[in-house]
């Protein structure tokens, strides 16, 4: 009996397992084989029992192949079901659509097809191809070059500039196809405007430019011949240069104590943008060490900053065709995409139960989102918080499957809020096939059951959380691939390193070193698994799922990614986290499935939470192919296009000089947002008309208490000297040293907030944060409290924690003992312990029974709908990044509001609370234009061409002198940044008026050269003219005569014998490239000239015939070639001279142009930049609060320093001087 069990078994196993793997990789149904696993199965229950019967899983259970033969069943209200594997494939769509909108028509036909199948529709819709055409009249355009229709958004999409040029020489050939002509009208009517190139920025070793421009520049920099190139694997140049010179020797060199970095060498490091590390030896005790040179470093930089503005003022002095080269080149690179305008409007969503969602539709641009992401397969969706990203998900996941664009999407949110999406999926489609586990379905034991679940059956949407997601396994062959793909990089990075010889630092080569080794131990692992892959494993890859909707995206934007910049603050963790590896691993699978971009749709209201440099990763996810087509492979091939390095200088605790590098500038940043948009839906509430209150920012200043001020001197002190016994902590560490700034930056955060932050020592004051903030609140809730209005209060530090002073727990205090408030309606976030208790808080705020509710912006910022009595948001302390103030904000400014709405004005007052003195107001107001840069990228609707990030970051802390501003209370800091703002503005103005004058200037000499000539061709073909016309015979009947006289015949010969003649030239005729004369006309001389050229290895030889006047104008008829027809042969010369009124016709008109263009230029040349006083005015302002700045840092010895600063001044300072001048001034903006 157990015999026959286990072969009845086995041999189930065996036919499913065939059919499975037979269909997921050919991608065809195989009836045969089903109809095999059902009998087989049929036989087995009945004579064994289903298979999740105790027995039948105890022998499955001894089968290390068989852990998926369980899930052949699925129980559903205690009736055992077959899987769908039985009925129908799971791992492809075998759909069959039948539609009459010509629309999903044309939605199935780019599904099958991957383009417009006009027989196809017709066959699904029933309509004949001119009704369709009629139909889908300006949404499907004919491309001559395929000899194919195709979608507007797809026509009208891409590169554009290069479609065009392709359709016009199709024209060319075809002047009569007016379907043509009207595509090349939409593709030419959509062309981005030129970017000119007096509007580019250019960076030194932008690898798009081609290498022999950078030969050119170094060449003529050095004086020598330099050679440059650009290996794509290594995403390297190499320069090199055979006879060097005094230039490279010692004008761009920099001599550090063991070794001389020359010209050539600085170069090679300008053109990747890094700075050589250099380094010296000292003596630590009787210890010799090898520390950074960071004297010869900041001198090498200065040098690497020559070349590099060297490099565009060589770009502006060339001449117009070059740059016309150049810009051109640019613009077909980069300024050459078209975002489409996704319109929605058709879509009916069938299945959609809107009655009880309800709503009486989706907002116009939740269809235009969910259409995109149709037609793209994929997008990002970039929705502020409350524009309903949520519905979006369901929405498109279920039409891509039910049109057959995607055959299994799987939605992946956080764990706070992903119910929130099962339940609107299940409310927005009863009747969806939805898997969705909870917590307990995803324990060790019960997880494989899930995969085998996800694997085997044909769902319509699968939604996880992002921490199950991260337990699937990914395909090892994919894990392996870009894995080896970093590794490349990284030792690419490490032979850079490695060639500087002695100057590189054991500790510089470690890290490099470490992330080799670790990433080389992964392969091995991951090569171990591939070996001794169990046939049980179910990976990503065999789920079969083939689009991913990734809600909160930017919460995998920690992804892994190399870069020789490693010192540059700011760029997140190169390591990246293993969470956002899985995401590639997996949209990778996919992309490889599909073999294009996408394939993925990521939704965040903060796509850019903080730095620009988050859109590179963003791309890597998204969009690996279009990157490459424009030459960029790696992280720092993107920064050198698009992003300015700054490297400022300041003293340490020790008074040693150090370097703080960062991407501060961003270049070409409208390009950057075409990119970025061309893939992208952004909407703001605004933009969608969502029903929502306004936000009413107000910034609440405190003065600082005794404490606080007394803290402040000490704070500065230390930031001075270093000396940490001053905040009443032990001596800084050596590590601790180095992140001075940012312990001094942490302390002044805590100071700000409350002095029992900083120590136990202190006592509560009347005029701390959390006096004020519980007295706001109070106002508050008095204000509102017939309407049981709620109030949220976030803060990042001192979070709440049982048995431990920290502010929530004191500001609560306040409200009940000062304000009256009941205890049980002041609530914190950090309470609620599941998502049960969670849920329970969220229903007290909406329904006012709790009035108070306190959190972090981790785990108060997303996920809370409990807007509906929200009347204020406190922020007691400012975030770091401008996406986490927008989340906290969004808890109450949200649609659903009712409070709000009837009883507040619809506006919500959002209060930041800011002490005097402290870093709050300067925070908060980075902040603000961070946010504003971010919000322009995103419109695409940059009034400029460059963005400046700002100086202060979470990872460093801020500048010293800054920092020490601000906390001496200097208004003069505030002055200082909006003069540079304006210096920048004024200085770029100047700029542009100089380039366009000296533009001018080569323009005028080459028309004055051009007009000269043209006048000369005019009088002298006049002249021909004229001869002519005096010496032209005509017959009786009127014709002109053709009175050819040529060498060698006689004066009376005829037409036959001058065409013979003529032709005998045409063949025998060696001139040597010289004009020999052969007769004459009229009294012009008639020539001929042999050109000699060579055409796959044979010498070809031409004989043109010309004929010239007293004016020294050589004329031409059929581009001098002799016709074979002795008539004709003969007419040439007469010909040639009888088309002279065209030319001189020609030259009149270009004789006026050129005089109408003269006056203009000498105009711009004469003109003087109307602005020049108020640039000087602004400067001499600037030095002013600079001098004051550096006053207030050093107030000890004012005398000194103004009498220091006086020098400076009036004098130039040696090198070595200059040196510290840098260290000590604030740096200047750009």
């Amino acid at each position: 009996m157990q015999k026959a069990r286990t072969e009845a078994y086995i041999a189930v196993r065996d036919v499913y397992q065939d059919l499975y793997n037979k269909e997921a990789k050919l991608q065809t149904e195989h009836k045969e084989e089903r109809e095999n696993l059902n009998q087989l199965y049929d036989a087995f229950v009945k004579r064994h029992g289903n298979l999740n019967s105790a027995d039948n899983i105890k022998l499955i259970k001894t089968d290390s192949s068989g852990k998926e033969i369980p899930y052949l069943e699925r129980v559903v209200g205690g009736v055992v079901h077959k899987a769908d594997i039985f009925s129908r494939p799971v791992s492809f769509s075998t759909l069959t659509i039948t539609t009459d909108n010509p629309e999903e028509a044309l939605a199935a036909s780019l599904n099958k097809y991957g383009n417009v199948n006009l027989d196809y529709m017709s066959e699904i819709s029933g309509m004949t191809d001119d009704a369709l055409k009629e139909a889908l009249h300006g949404r499907i355009y004919y491309n001559p070059l395929q000899k194919k229709y195709e979608i507007s958004e797809r026509w009208i999409a891409g590169n554009v500039v290069e479609k065009a040029q392709e359709v016009k020489a199709y024209l060319e050939s075809n002047p009569d196809d007016a379907q043509a002509k009207a595509s090349l009208t939409v593709l030419e009517e959509a062309r981005p405007r030129r970017i000119e190139f007096e509007e580019l920025d250019f960076n030194l070793g932008e690898r798009w430019i081609p290498t022999g421009i950078y030969g050119r520049f170094a060449s003529h920099l050095f004086d020598t011949e330099v050679n440059i190139h650009y290996s794509e694997s290594s995403d390297d140049f190499s320069v090199s240069c055979k006879q060097k010179n005094v230039h490279i020797w010692d004008k761009y060199a920099v001599k550090a104590e063991s070794r001389t970095f020359d010209g050539i060498a600085l170069l090679k490091h300008a053109l990747v943008n890094t700075t050589p590390d250099i380094t010296k030896k000292v003596m630590v005790g009787d210890q010799e060490v090898k520390v950074r040179d960071m004297e010869a470093i900041q001198m090498a930089n200065t040098k690497i900053d020559e070349i590099r503005t060297a490099f565009t003022d060589w770009l502006h002095a060339q001449n117009d065709e070059f740059k016309t080269r150049l810009t051109d080149k640019y613009n077909d690179t980069f300024n050459c995409f078209v975002r489409p305008n996704y319109d929605g409007t058709h879509q009916n969503f069938p299945g959609l139960d809107r009655k009880a969602l309800g709503i009486e539709d989706l907002y116009s641009s939740q269809k235009d989102t969910v259409w995109m992401i149709k037609l793209n397969n994929g997008a990002i969706c970039d929705h502020e918080v409350g524009a309903g990203k949520t519905l979006v998900m369901c929405t498109a996941a279920q039409e891509m499957k039910r049109l057959g664009l995607a055959h299994k999407p799987m939605i992946i949110g956080l764990k706070s809020n992903v119910h929130e999406i099962g339940e609107a999926y299940r409310t927005a489609y009863p009747h969806a096939k939805i898997l969705f586990p909870g917590k307990e379905d995803f324990t060790p034991q019960k997880r494989q059951r899930i995969f085998g679940d996800i694997k085997n059956n044909d769902w319509d949407c699968v939604i996880l959380t992002h921490d199950q997601f991260g337990m699937i396994p990914q395909s090892s062959e994919m894990q392996k691939e870009i894995l080896q793909i970093e590794l490349d990089s990284v030792e690419r990075n490490l032979d850079a390193l490695q060639s500087q010889g002695k100057e590189v630092t054991r500790g510089m080569l470690a890290g490099v070193i470490k992330r080799k080794e670790n990433l080389e131990v992964k392969l091995k692992t991951l090569q171990h698994d591939i070996d001794n892959r169990k046939d049980d494993v179910v990976d990503f890859k065999m789920m079969g799922i083939d689009h991913l909707f990734v809600d909160e995206s930017h919460q995998f934007k920690n992804l892994m990614f190399n870069t020789r910049h490693s010192r540059v603050a700011g760029l997140g963790n190169v390591d990246g986290s293993q969470k956002a590896m899985n995401l590639l691993f997996a949209i990778r699978t996919i992309q490889e499935r599909i073999n294009a971009d996408m394939g993925a749709t990521f939704l965040s209201g903060t796509t850019i939470s903080n730095s620009l440099t988050e859109l590179y990763l963003l791309f890597k996810y998204l969009r690996p192919r279009a990157m490459e087509k424009q030459g960029i492979h790696s992280f720092d091939a993107w920064a050198a296009i698009y992003a300015r390095k700054t490297t400022d200088y300041e003293f340490s605790v020790a008074n040693n000089i150090v370097a703080k590098e960062r991407f501060r500038y961003f270049i070409k940043v409208p390009e950057l947002a075409q990119f970025y948009s061309e893939i992208t839906d952004y909407r703001t509430a605004k933009d969608i008309g969502i029903d929502r209150p306004d936000k009413n920012e107000i910034l609440y200043t405190i003065p600082p208490t005794p404490d606080q001020s007394a803290f402040i001197q000490k704070l500065m002190d230390f930031a001075k000297t270093g000396n940490a016994e001053l905040l009443g902590r032990p001596p800084l560490s050596q590590s601790e040293e180095k992140a001075k700034m940012l312990i001094a930056t942490d302390y002044a955060r805590k100071m700000s907030l409350d002095m029992r932050m900083v120590s136990g020592k202190y006592e509560d004051h009347p005029d701390s944060k959390a006096s004020h903030c519980a007295a706001t609140i109070a106002k508050y809730y008095n204000q509102y409290n017939a309407q049981k209005g709620t109030q949220f209060v976030f803060s990042d530090l001192g979070t709440y924690k049982p048995g431990e002073w920290n502010v929530y727990s004191e500001i609560k205090r306040k409200l009940v003992e000062d304000h009256g408030v009941s205890a049980h309606e002041i609530r914190f976030i950090q309470e609620a312990k599941n998502d049960k208790q969670r849920k329970e808080l969220i229903k007290g705020m909406n329904e006012g029974k709790i009035r108070v509710l306190f959190g972090s912006t981790s785990m108060l910022g997303t996920g809370v709908n409990a807007q509906k009595r929200a009347v204020a948001v406190h922020h007691l302390d400012t975030p770091w990044r401008p996406s986490d103030l927008a989340q906290r904000d969004g808890r109450a400014v949200r649609k659903g509001n009712e409070i709000a709405k009837f009883f507040a004005n619809n506006k919500v007052d959002v209060i930041i609370y800011a002490v005097e003195k402290s870093l709050d107001s300067y925070k908060f107001n980075l902040l603000y234009n961070k946010q504003l840069f971010i919000d322009q990228l995103k419109n695409n609707n940059l009034g400029k061409r460059t963005i400046d990030e700002g100086s202060m970051d979470e990872k460093s802390g801020m500048n010293f002198s800054e920092y020490v501003a601000i906390l001496s209370g200097n208004t003069d800091l505030l002055d200082k940044a909006k003069l540079e703002k304006q210096i920048a503005g004024l200085e770029s103005e100047k700029q542009a008026f100089n380039r366009s004058k000296s533009s001018a200037k080569y323009k005028l000499q080459d028309y004055t050269v051009l007009l000269e000539s043209a006048q000369s061709r005019f009088n002298r073909m006049n002249l021909d003219w004229g001869n002519l016309k005096q010496r032209i015979q005509k017959h009786s009947d009127g014709t002109i005569a053709n009175p050819v006289q040529l060498d060698g015949l006689p004066l009376n010969a005829d037409i036959k014998q001058i065409g013979i003649k003529l032709n005998q030239l045409a063949d025998k005729s060696r001139t040597g490239g010289q004009y020999e004369e052969i007769g004459n006309l009229y009294g012009f001389t008639l020539l001929v000239k042999t050109e000699m050229s060579e055409k796959e290895g044979l010498d070809i030889r031409v004989n043109r015939f010309l004929v010239q006047g007293e004016g020294n104008i050589k004329y031409t008829y059929n581009n001098g070639l002799i016709a074979k027809d002795e008539k004709l042969a003969a007419m040439n010369f007469l010909n040639a001279l009888e088309k002279l009124p065209s030319y001189i016709d020609q030259e009149k008109k270009k004789i006026v142009e050129i005089q109408k263009d003269l006056p203009v230029l000498q105009e711009v040349i004469n003109g003087t930049w109307a602005k020049e006083d108020r640039l000087s005015e602004l400067k001499t302002e600037l030095a002013s609060v600079e001098r004051k700045i550096q006053l207030s840092i050093n107030p000890e010895n004012k005398g000194e320093e103004k009498e220091k600063i006086e020098k400076q001044t009036l004098k130039t300072a040696n090198p070595e001087s200059a040196l510290k001048n840098k260290s000590i001034h604030l740096s200047r903006g750009v």
